[in-house]
C-alpha cells in the first residue's frame, strides 16, 4: 500500500517535485522526502491522510492552510506550498535534518530540566507570535516540535485549522480525532470555540511529559483520555522527580488548569513564568550571573568605555571560576537602554543573579558602586561602594569579582590552597589600560569603528610594549579589518603578525592572544595548521570565549569541511551569547556553508530580530547573508528586499552590492549587474575593493577569463574571502568553473572528511 501511494504521488507531482521516499507517518499526514525542482531545495512533502481528506473541499483546504504561509518567525517552520493533485491534498515545508521532540523523548524518557524549560520557552515564543496574529495551532505535541540550529521549532501550523474549520464535528466519521487526545485542551475536545489558551494547555502537557517521562492524562481509550482531561488531576511532578523545583511544577499546573481563565493569559506570560524558576532547577554547581553595563555617572559619554570596560573585566574575571556560568558581554549589554526590571532581565538571560553598578570619574578619582541581586525575589545579596584613585582600578575590579564569588560561595583557591587573584593587572600603565578599553569598545562595534580600534590598541602598545592584550588587540583588529575588506591585507599583515607573535611571547596562556593569532592565521596567512591549533587552544583556555568558538567554527566548516563539528562550535557560541546578533549571524553562515539552508534561514532571521532589538547601529551582515540565501534558493523577491536593507545599513559596502548583483544575474537583469560592476570598478581606483568581489561581478557578467585573472590577484593579495571560497554559496558562480580547483589547490585546503 505504501509503495502504491508513493507511486501515485510521484505521478501526480512529478512535474514539480521529485518524491524520493516515505519518511514517516503522522497522525494527520504521511511525510515524504522530495526535491523541489524549481527552487532546487530538499523539502518535506506532507500528504493529508485519506480519512481526513473525506469531505474536505479543495478551496477550503487551500484557504485555511494558506493562512499559515503568513507566519514568518525563526521558530516556526514555514509553509512553502499547498495544493491538491489527483485527489491528494498535500503541503510542503522545509526538510529539517534534526529530530523531533518525540524521537528524543522515546530515546531519553525524561529530559534534563534546563533542556525541557528551554524547549518549552522556544515553543511558547513561537505560538505567542502566532497568537498575536490571531492564529491558534490546535495540535501542539512532541511530533510537531523539531530541533534546528540549536532551537526547538514548531511545525504543521494550519493543518488542524484546515480540517476543523471545514467541519463541525470534533471526531470524524472514522472516529479519528482532529488533534492528539493526550495533548488536547478540554474545550477543544468538547468542540467549543478556542483561543491561544488552548495551545498553552497543550504545551503544558508537552512540558509535563518532558519533565516526568509520561503524559499527564492517559487512559486505555480515546474516550478515557478525554474524560481524564475533564475530570482527572495530573500525578505530582515533584513526586515523580524530586529534582523539579516546586515553583516550576506550579507553573506547569497553572498551564494545565481545566478552565481557560485560570491559565496564563498569553503564551508570552507562560514563557516568562517558565524562565523565572529555570535557574532554580540547576544544582548549586551551576550558579549563574549576568554583569550589566555599569552606569556612567561622569556626565561625559566619552567615559562610556570606562564603565563598560570595568564591567567587561569583571565578566572576564568571573569566567575563570569553575562552576559559575557567566552571561556573555553582548547579551548582558543588550539591556543598556531597556527599561526592564532585574527579575525580567535575569529571566531572559537565564541567570540567578545580576550585578549592576555605576562609575563616576572625576579627574583621577574613581568611585564605583556595585550591587548583586537575586533575580528570583529582587533582594540585594550584596552591595558595596569603592573610592580610589584611577591607579587602583584593577584592585577595584578584583575586589568586586572576589566579593561576588564569595557571596555565591564559589571557591577562590587554587589546587595548592593558595588564595587566587581574579583580576591580574595586564599592564602597570593606567593610560594604556584606558586606551585598551576604548579599543575593545570600538572593536565590538565592528564596521568602520575597527580602524579606530586599531589606532587605540597601537597607542596602548606604545605606552606599554609589554601589554600582551593590547598586542592581541592589534592582531585581532587587523584580521577583522582585512576580512571586512576595509584595508588591503598585505598592508597590515607584517604588523599583525608581529603583534600576534609578541602577544603569545608575553602571555602564551591567554585565550585572547591565542584567538587573535589563530584568527590572523585563518584570514590572512592561510596557515591552516596554526589556525587550528591556536583556536582550539583559545577555547580550551576559556570555554566561554564566544569569539574563539566563532573563528573555530569557520575554520572547521570552510577549511576542513568538518561540518558537524563546526556547527556544534557555532551553536555553542550562540548559546553562550543568546541575545547577541553576531554569533547568531555566524551560526547562520556556518549552516549555509554546510548546505543546511532552512536552519541557516532560522538563525539569520533570529540574528535580524536580535539586531533590531539592540537600539544601536544596525549590522549589515544578517540581511546580506539572508539575501544570499534567498537568491540561492530562487526566492529573488525576498532576496532583493533583504539586500536593499543591507546596502542601506552598510553605506554600500562591496559585499552587499555584489550580493545584489548575484541576485540580478539569476533574474537575467544584466544591466543592473553592469551598473554595480561599474560602480565598484570606479571605487577600486580610489579605495580598496577586494579582488574577489570584482571577480564575482565579472563572472556574473559571463566574463570568466577576467574573473579568474581577478581571482589570481585575490590570491596574491591574500584576500580573506578566499577562506570561504570552497563552500559558501556567494561564490557559486565561480565554483562551477574547473579553474577554481586550481585556486583550491594553491590554497592547500586540507582534504575534507
Amino acid at each position: 500500500m505504501a509503495d502504491l501511494l508513493l507511486a501515485r504521488l510521484q505521478a501526480a507531482l512529478g512535474d514539480r517535485y521529485d518524491v524520493e521516499r516515505r519518511l514517516d507517518a503522522g497522525g494527520m499526514a504521511d511525510v515524504f522526502l522530495a526535491q523541489d525542482r524549481k527552487h532546487l531545495r530538499t523539502v518535506a512533502l506532507k500528504l493529508l491522510r485519506q480519512e481526513l481528506r473525506s469531505g474536505l473541499g479543495v478551496e477550503r483546504f487551500r484557504g485555511e492552510i494558506g493562512i499559515a504561509a503568513a507566519l514568518v518567525h525563526p521558530l516556526i517552520v514555514p509553509l512553502f506550498d499547498s495544493d491538491e493533485a489527483d485527489g491528494l491534498f498535500y503541503y510542503v515545508m522545509p526538510y529539517i535534518e534534526g529530530e523531533t521532540l518525540r524521537s528524543r523523548l522515546e530515546r531519553e524518557g525524561q529530559l534534563p530540566i534546563d533542556d525541557a524549560v528551554r524547549i518549552a520557552c522556544d515553543v511558547a515564543e513561537a505560538i505567542a507570535y502566532a497568537h498575536s496574529r490571531g492564529f491558534v495551532h490546535r495540535d501542539i505535541k512532541p511530533e510537531n516540535i523539531m530541533f534546528s540550529a540549536g532551537h526547538a521549532v514548531v511545525t504543521d501550523f494550519g493543518i488542524a485549522r484546515a480540517i476543523t474549520a471545514a467541519r463541525d464535528e470534533r471526531i470524524t466519521q472514522t472516529g479519528t480525532i482532529v488533534g492528539a487526545p493526550e495533548y488536547m485542551s478540554p474545550e477543544q475536545a468538547n468542540g467549543e470555540p478556542i483561543d491561544g489558551r488552548s495551545d498553552i494547555y497543550s504545551l503544558g502537557c508537552v512540558l509535563y511529559e518532558m519533565l516526568v517521562g509520561s503524559v499527564p492524562f492517559s487512559g486505555p481509550t480515546i474516550q478515557a483520555i478525554i474524560a481524564s482531561h475533564f475530570f482527572g488531576a495530573p500525578p505530582s511532578i515533584h513526586a515523580a522527580r524530586d529534582a523539579v523545583p516546586v515553583v516550576l511544577e506550579r507553573v506547569v499546573l497553572r498551564a494545565l488548569a481545566k478552565t481557560p481563565a485560570e491559565r496564563f493569559a498569553t503564551a508570552a506570560d507562560f514563557r516568562e513564568a517558565l524562565i523565572a524558576p529555570a535557574t532554580a532547577a540547576s544544582p548549586p554547581s551551576h550558579q549563574s550571573i549576568a554583569v550589566l553595563p555599569f552606569d556612567n555617572q561622569s556626565g561625559d559619554p566619552d567615559f562610556d568605555y570606562l564603565s563598560d570596560g570595568i564591567a567587561e573585566e569583571i565578566i572576564i574575571a568571573l569566567t575563570q571560576l569553575p562552576g559559575l556560568r557567566v552571561a556573555a558581554r553582548t547579551s548582558s549589554f543588550a539591556f543598556r537602554t531597556k527599561a526592564l526590571d532585574l527579575p525580567e532581565i535575569g529571566a531572559r538571560l537565564r541567570v540567578g543573579t545580576v550585578l549592576e553598578g555605576s562609575v563616576r570619574k572625576d579627574l583621577t578619582h574613581l568611585r564605583v558602586t556595585a550591587r548583586l541581586v537575586n533575580v528570583a525575589n529582587g533582594f540585594a545579596l550584596w552591595s558595596e561602594r569603592y573610592d580610589d584613585e584611577m591607579t587602583d582600578v584593577f584592585s577595584i575590579q578584583d575586589r568586586i569579582a572576589r566579593s561576588i564569588a564569595a557571596r555565591l560561595r564559589v571557591t577562590l583557591t587554587d589546587w595548592e590552597g593558595k588564595e587566587k587573584r581574579l583580576v591580574t593587572p595586564a599592564t602597570a600603565s593606567v593610560e594604556a589600560y584606558d586606551l585598551y578599553l576604548k579599543g575593545r569598545y570600538h572593536l565590538a562595534q565592528r564596521g568602520f569603528a575597527l580602524k579606530r580600534a586599531l589606532e587605540l590598541f597601537e597607542q596602548a602598545v606604545a605606552l606599554d610594549p609589554k601589554y600582551a592584550l593590547a598586542h592581541a588587540g592589534v592582531a585581532e583588529a587587523c584580521a577583522v579589518l582585512a576580512q571586512y575588506g576595509l584595508v588591503p591585507p598585505q598592508a597590515i599583515r607584517s604588523k599583525a603578525q608581529a603583534a600576534a607573535r609578541r602577544a603569545l611571547e608575553l602571555a602564551p596562556e591567554s585565550a585572547e592572544a591565542q584567538c587573535a593569532a589563530g584568527a590572523l592565521s585563518l584570514v590572512c596567512d592561510w596557515d591552516w595548521a596554526h589556525a587550528s591549533t591556536a583556536l582550539q587552544r583559545a577555547v580550551e583556555l576559556n570555554p566561554q570565549y564566544v569569539i574563539a568558538r566563532i573563528w573555530l567554527a569557520f575554520y572547521l566548516v570552510f577549511v576542513e569541511g568538518r561540518l558537524e563539528a563546526g556547527i556544534e562550535q557555532a551553536q555553542r557560541a550562540a548559546e553562550l551569547d543568546p541575545l547577541a546578533p553576531l554569533p547568531a549571524t555566524q551560526l547562520g553562515m556556518t549552516l549555509l556553508g554546510a548546505g543546511r539552508y532552512e536552519e541557516a534561514e532560522a538563525a539569520l532571521r533570529r540574528a535580524e530580530e536580535l539586531d533590531k532589538a539592540l537600539d544601536e547601529t544596525r549590522m549589515f551582515l544578517p540581511p546580506t547573508h539572508l539575501g544570499l540565501l534567498y537568491s540561492h534558493l530562487g526566492r529573488t523577491k525576498d532576496a532583493i528586499k533583504e539586500l536593499g536593507e543591507a546596502i542601506n545599513h552598510s553605506g554600500r559596502h562591496p559585499w552587499t552590492l555584489c550580493a545584489l548583483a548575484v541576485c540580478y544575474r539569476s533574474l537575467g537583469e544584466l544591466g543592473e549587474v553592469e551598473a554595480i560592476h561599474d560602480e565598484l570598478v570606479a571605487r577600486a581606483r580610489r579605495e580598496y575593493v577586494q579582488s574577489s568581489m570584482l571577480a564575482v561581478l565579472a563572472a556574473s557578467l559571463g566574463r570568466m577569463d577576467e574573473a579568474f585573472e581577478l581571482m589570481e590577484r585575490a590570491y596574491e593579495e591574500h584576500d580573506g574571502i578566499l577562506v570561504y571560497s570552497k563552500r559558501y554559496p556567494f561564490l557559486e558562480v565561480l565554483q562551477r568553473d574547473p579553474r577554481m580547483q586550481q585556486i583550491f589547490r594553491r590554497l592547500k585546503f586540507p582534504d575534507s572528511p
